[in-house]
């Protein structure tokens, strides 16, 4: 009797081995082809849930698959450990956020290393340590002379609760702070940029490399690459310098039909322009719509609203006087910040118009218009008319006819517009790594000299939100001397975007010790680009992006020779208890130490794989995972079990069972094979549960000599090794094999072997089954007339009929349909 599968004891001491003989240690080797496979690294909130094992267990089972196939495997994890939840953590427990960091990042490895995953420690990247965030600095200070680091004062998201500004793509639902769920209003800063614009063309596009669709498509758009007209409306006013408002339109066909210009709150001629008896009216329209966000005053469901601001410009195509609004749904981040409105061909122009009676004037007619008024605005293509020259032309050709027109003029231009922004580095908070710029009187905008760098956080900073930046009355981290003229000087008290730590983190893992830059450019060369990400979705317009961007900058400084960083991008799904994302406000979050603890973490592993696509997620259940520790049992007591041929069977009948036991594993093998390559585990393990029940068949008859038991044993635990690490090594010892089981080879298969020796023909006549006959699996469908026309219980029904049709299926119907 073997003794209990008792995976507490095995896994530990088996993890203790590994660390201890540094098996998954790696190095760069020529000789091998390289497979570097990165999971993205999680944010250091204290403790793992079963959504990071869901991204990390199925993550680390293909990365082991990689290594038994012969690959030279990089797999390294780390912490995302700066930004704004380790602060507000820290403030409400009365700690510094290095203590509850670290503190966090020693639980989490502890926690990490349960898993069993095949992660180099040695590699550890965490991104709040001076040796990390040192190299962050330096990459600022190298945008900043490529020209794409640059400061200007701007509106930005402002969140209240957190007491800083947040990017665009940080305000989520409906306008709320997707850290606290506040909701977020404006406000103008002097803030830090990068300059992503410059690569939106290359961002939006994804040659080259292997991602999902849905994840390119938001991209895409993201960028928002438009093709139109930029048009010039005249302005002359005494005292008022600009003589123009200039527009970006797609549809400059519509620019006879323009009856009021809507500018956003936030645009510099809107002060400049309003007429005194409108000011007071103006004025408290623009603080109402600072306090609402873009996606706010971008809704198509709430109702548009403006306010005249007293003022004209000129239509250059007509002369006429159009009056000069201001809306909130104007916003001065995209396009110029004005809008021409055409309400009879713009549902939102027409919704404003029909609200404040402005006048609505058709100028792209619909078939069949009779001259009425529209019912609603027209946004198809139509016949232009009310358009001096252009009459009778139709739209489509319009557009090119007027930008034209409007060239030859001095009027317009064509031209291309993006609603991609330029990236808002700053940040008003402590925990970040510190800009490393400094303002002298003298000099300017400094940069701090690389010699100097990292610039380091003060640990005696009180960091408690007050709107500012907490470094900013630090006076010993404030006052420096200007490294140019060595006068009096002050340091940028803004901290970098934590987005900016993770945009090179993965650079970092190909040689995390290195001294002399942010990555040794040998060894980096030798593993990136990263062969496979696996990470959410939630990351596609930012982490994501941002990464690319890096990358490009990178090539573009000479650093890098690659375009892209990621060459395959893989996004998991969601872990769900009881019908319901898991939060805690809601108390369905499953905590795996728990499990770990009373099962095993190969149980929670294959579970995991188990219970659904990687790619759709699936329902955390309990019962389930009971259902995999008994199957892991099973597998325990099938390996170890005597196995006994019975001595009772002929040769024959022991060759035969032989010959079909080897055709079932080569089955497997191709099976699991190719549900590995395309990430299927879920089906990868039911197969590997079908090949264990059939060897439980086999065992209970003993119809294979001990040498083919033995065989097939052996090939069932390579092939669970990635997704059961300890139990497969513990069983692999047991068993009378060479340590390790993970330094073997993934089985492979003769196509050969594979093929079913029999296979089923159905044969019908007018559509009923009138025999079913065993053939070879390549029978031809002459072969299959002659074998079905020579069975009698089919000759009845053919006999003395007319056959008007045929339907063969290969090795598996044949059908006859006669009169």
């Amino acid at each position: 009797m073997v003794d209990k599968y008792n995976p507490l004891e095995i896994e530990p001491r088996w993890q203790q081995k590994w660390a201890d003989d540094k098996l998954y240690e790696v190095t760069e080797d020529p000789a091998k082809p390289k497979w570097y496979a990165l999971t993205m690294f999680p944010y250091t909130s204290g403790d793992l849930h079963i959504g990071h094992w869901y991204a990390m267990a199925p993550a680390d089972v293909f990365a082991r698959y990689k290594r038994l196939q012969g690959y030279n495997v990089l797999h390294p994890q780390g912490f995302d450990s700066f930004g704004l939840p380790a602060e507000n953590a820290a403030i409400k427990r009365g700690i510094h956020p290095y203590t509850w960091t670290m503190r966090n990042i020693e639980n989490m490895r502890c926690q990490l290393k349960s898993i069993g995953a095949i992660y180099n420690w040695d590699r550890e990247v965490i991104t709040c340590l001076p040796d990390y965030y040192k190299w962050t600095q330096w990459f600022f200070l190298k945008l900043h002379e490529a020209g794409l680091a640059y400061r200007r004062k701007a509106p930005v998201n402002w969140c209240p609760q957190c007491q800083t500004v947040l990017a665009n793509e940080q305000v989520v639902d409906e306008g709320v702070c997707e850290r606290c769920g506040t909701a977020v209003t404006r406000r103008d800063l002097e803030q830090w940029f990068f300059r992503i614009t410059k690569y939106a063309d290359e961002l939006k596009d994804h040659l080259g490399i292997d991602w999902p669709e849905k994840i390119k498509i938001m991209q895409h758009n993201w960028v928002g690459k438009s093709q139109g007209t930029e048009i010039a409306f005249g302005l002359d006013y005494p005292g008022v310098p600009e003589k123009e408002i200039r527009i970006f339109t797609t549809r400059p066909d519509t620019v006879y039909g323009v009856t009021f210009m809507a500018l956003a709150p936030e645009h510099p001629l809107v002060a400049k322009l309003t007429t005194p008896d409108r000011k007071a009216e103006v004025e408290a329209y623009i603080a109402k719509s600072r306090r609402q966000t873009e996606i706010e005053r971008l809704s198509t469901e709430r109702e548009k609203d403006g306010i005249f601001t007293g003022a004209y410009c000129v239509n250059p195509v007509n002369g006429d006087k159009v009056p000069i609004w201001i809306g909130d749904y104007v916003l001065l981040s995209y396009g110029t910040g004005a809008v021409m409105a055409v309400p009879a061909h713009d549902e939102r122009d027409f919704a404003f118009a029909k609200k404040y009676n402005i006048p609505i004037r058709v100028v792209i007619a619909p078939p069949d218009w009779k001259g009425g008024e529209l019912e609603q605005a027209y946004i198809e293509p139509g016949t232009m008319v009310n358009s001096a020259q252009f009459n009778g032309l139709p739209s489509e050709q319009g557009i090119t006819a007027v930008s034209e027109y409007l060239e030859s003029k001095n009027w317009g231009k064509r031209t291309i517009s993006y609603k991609l922004r330029d990236w808002l580095i700053s940040r008003q908070r402590y925990w970040g790594a510190p800009i490393p710029i400094i303002y002298c009187d003298k000099c300017g905008i400094v940069p701090v000299g690389e010699k100097d760098l990292p610039v380091l956080l003060p640990e005696d900073a009180e960091f408690k939100p007050t709107g500012e930046s907490p470094l900013k009355y630090n006076e010993k981290f404030v006052n420096t001397k200007c490294p140019k003229c060595g006068g009096p000087a002050k340091r940028e008290t803004d901290t970098l975007d934590t987005f900016m730590c993770s945009s090179w983190y993965y650079y970092r893992y190909t040689s995390p010790g290195y001294k002399a830059g942010a990555f040794d450019p040998v060894k980096m060369k030798y593993w990136m680009p990263v062969d496979i990400y696996t990470g959410g979705a939630e990351h596609a317009v930012m982490h994501l992006f941002y990464a690319r961007f890096f990358t490009k900058v990178l090539r573009d400084l000479g650093l890098v020779k690659f375009d892209e960083p990621f060459t395959k991008l893989f996004n998991q799904g969601t872990i769900i208890a009881n019908k319901q994302k898991m939060s805690k406000s809601r108390g369905n979050v499953v905590t795996p130490d728990k499990y770990v603890s009373e099962l095993g973490a190969d149980t929670v592993r294959a579970y995991l794989m188990f219970v659904g696509p990687w790619e759709q997620g699936g329902e955390w259940n309990d019962s389930g995972i009971s259902g995999m520790s008994r199957w892991l049992n099973r597998v325990w007591n099938l390996a170890l079990d005597e196995y006994r041929t019975n001595t009772g069977a002929s040769c024959s009948d022991i060759q035969n069972a032989e010959r079909e036991l080897t055709r079932i594993t080569h089955q497997t093998i191709k099976k699991a094979t190719e549900d590995m390559e395309h990430m299927r585990f879920n089906t990868m393990l039911a197969a590997l549960m079908e090949l264990s029940n059939y060897l439980t068949k086999i065992k209970e008859s003993g119809a294979v000599t001990a040498a083919a038991w033995n065989s097939s044993i052996r090939t069932l635990l390579l092939l669970l090794a990635p997704s059961a690490p300890h139990l497969t090594e513990e069983l692999w010892q047991r068993t009378g094999n060479a340590y390790s089981i993970h330094n073997q080879r993934w089985p492979t298969w003769d196509s050969a072997l594979v093929k079913e020796e029999k296979v089923t023909l159905v044969v019908q006549v007018n559509g009923k089954v009138r025999d079913r006959i065993e053939v070879a699996p390549a029978i031809t469908e002459a072969e299959a007339h002659q074998v079905a026309e020579n069975s009698e219980r089919v000759k009845t029904f053919l006999e003395g009929k007319l056959v008007i049709k045929v339907i063969y299926v290969p090795g598996k119907l044949l059908n006859y349909v006669v009169k």
